[in-house]
């Protein structure tokens, strides 16, 4: 049986990962996709689809978990067509795992069946906490794996973020 899951991951955090992993356990292979790929170097999207492949696929293989596969997905902007287009980009998956009631909709107008995974301490676990923690300079290495601290390191990405965050004034 093969799986999607569908998110920004900006960034990839503990969530995400706890969700993953139990996918991964239930399924032959997990369909991973990178919305909004073309987005990055923004506040609310500061990482790049690459940096968000690095920090998944990372994150995956240092816990063991080698059954999936990851694509980036641009945004069409019509939901009419959104199923298609993902189905265009990915081999068939009999289940989409999803928290979002949009994609939920979407995946099950189309007919597919749909599971709605454990959410895994969502207050913390998001990804607007965690750059809200980065631009504050508070502890956000807590909320996501090593390798997303590794990679986000690497990248600077908490210069990105002051530099994205600063204000012209």
């Amino acid at each position: 049986m093969r799986a999607l899951y569908i998110g920004r991951f900006q960034p990839y955090h503990l969530g995400h990962h706890e969700v993953i992993k139990h996918i991964a356990s239930e399924v032959d292979e997990v369909i991973i996709c990178i919305g909004s790929a073309q987005r990055s170097h923004e506040p609310e999207n500061p990482f790049t689809a690459g940096e968000r492949y690095l920090m998944i696929s990372k994150s995956l293989r240092d816990n063991n978990v080698f059954n999936f596969y990851i694509v980036p997905v641009l945004d069409v902007n019509r939901n009419a067509i959104w199923v298609s287009h993902i189905e265009s980009l990915i081999p068939p998956v009999d289940v989409v795992y999803t928290n979002n009631p949009l994609i939920e909709r979407l995946f099950r107008e189309q007919s597919y069946k749909v599971h709605t995974p454990l959410l895994f301490n969502r207050k913390e676990y998001s990804g607007s906490e965690i750059r809200r923690r980065m631009e504050n300079r508070e502890n956000w290495e807590e909320l996501v794996p090593k390798a997303v601290v590794e990679v986000i390191k690497e990248i600077k990405g908490i210069s990105r973020m002051d530099d994205l965050c600063r204000n012209d004034k």
